[in-house]
């Protein structure tokens, strides 16, 4: 009766450890339910198996799951995610004039995870091209960006 209990509770100790990685996986922003249904497969016969086995099969599950690349389908073709005076998020196609702030906020995102989970290169823009260019000029008509570097290095110098 012993060992049926010990089995019980190292069997529901398994499902807690995969319980507690699939809620930690699901949290992320850009997991479908059939990535999180499909993880947990995984893992349940890891876990479940004993400690010399599942030392032999952790390191391909874990390898499996760590190349698969979630492809998540965006909200708005990305032809028409920027125009002149709005970027679109492509997760929730709403429209901004900046997405950083909004891709933080609401999906839990930075720039660069966002750029990877649709596949965008580090060039595509998540400011609108018109904002963009009225804080330029603006910059340069208050005369910032006009001094040289090597200049005021030196000068720095000297005064030391």
């Amino acid at each position: 009766m012993n060992d049926k209990d010990n089995m019980e509770n190292k069997s529901q100790q398994s499902l807690d450890a995969v319980a507690q990685v699939v809620a930690s996986y699901a949290g992320r922003a850009d997991v479908t339910q059939d990535d999180i249904l499909t993880l947990a497969q995984r893992l349940i016969p890891v876990f479940a198996s004993t400690p010399a086995q599942s030392a032999s099969q952790a390191p391909a599950a874990v390898a499996a799951v760590a190349t698969e690349k979630p492809i998540v389908k965006p909200a708005i073709a990305l032809e028409k995610a920027v125009t002149d005076d709005k970027v679109y998020c492509l997760c929730c196609g709403k429209g901004f004039t900046m997405l950083k702030r909004h891709l933080k906020a609401e999906h839990g995102l930075t720039e660069d995870e966002y750029r990877t989970m649709f596949g965008l290169s580090e060039d595509f823009p998540l400011v609108a091209p018109k904002y963009s260019e009225r804080k330029a000029a603006y910059a340069k008509k208050v005369g910032l960006g006009k001094y040289s570097r090597d200049a005021d290095a030196d000068q720095g110098a000297v005064a030391r």
